[in-house]
């Protein structure tokens, strides 16, 4: 649950930029009027940053719940069964590589104090972080600005120009956002960049030409 706010930014931001280029590419395969285009992308950026904002909240919120409610199960047995939760969390610390006096002895200091003995358990036992459940409504907030960050790069360029140059525009922003934004996601997650940044390049770039050449062969079609 740490850091579910950076988290949601910026997958958002990659959401949002390759779910509105692909709908805005497709919509202009079919060489529309640049309003009609302005409208889908418009259209694509504020429902899924709802969307996503929607999602994001849920999903942390019912990951959150999950979470207090084993804590409050665990703050229950620490209440009811001490002696036996002493001797749970010193044979973790033997584990650990204690011998077990000085591990008997840390366990009974851990728990002296009920809430340093929740958060001991509730890290050695559950892996659980009591202080750090996460925000829902931080990471619901985080999710649709940087959704719509990302679904503004490939629409811009239909604000200022229309046809062949839009589209080319809001390819090479779509590309050049996309290098930015695999870059960042290969150092978060440990990843050689490069492969991170060819990945997102190739999420971002290939979805678009698929849809742009079904919205092409469709505006044929119904011309």
């Amino acid at each position: 649950m740490q850091g579910g706010s950076a988290r949601a930014a910026v997958f958002g931001v990659s959401d949002g930029l390759v779910s509105n280029m692909g709908l805005i590419l497709g919509v202009a395969g079919a060489d529309p009027a640049p309003a009609v285009v302005r409208l889908a992308g418009l259209a694509g950026l504020i429902s899924g940053a709802i969307s996503m904002a929607a999602g994001e909240y849920n999903s942390m919120r019912v990951q959150s719940e999950l979470l207090q409610r084993e804590l409050a199960v665990e703050a229950t047995e620490l209440r009811r069964r001490p002696d036996l939760e002493t001797a749970e969390l010193a044979g973790i610390y033997e584990q650990r590589g204690l011998d077990p006096a000085q591990a008997r002895q840390v366990a009974e200091a851990m728990m002296s104090d009920p809430d340093t003995a929740l958060q001991a358990h509730a890290r050695e036992e559950l892996g659980i972080d009591p202080g750090q459940l996460g925000s829902p409504r931080g990471a619901a907030v985080s999710s649709f600005f940087a959704f719509s960050l990302g679904a503004s790069v490939p629409l811009l360029p239909w604000f200022v120009a229309e046809g062949t140059v839009a589209i080319a525009a809001s390819l090479i922003l779509g590309v050049a956002a996309a290098v930015v934004v695999g870059a960042i996601v290969a150092r978060s997650t440990g990843r050689p960049i490069g492969r991170g940044i060819l990945r997102q390049v190739l999420f971002t770039v290939i979805p678009a030409a698929i849809t742009f050449a079904i919205g092409n062969a469709l505006g044929v079609g119904v011309s």
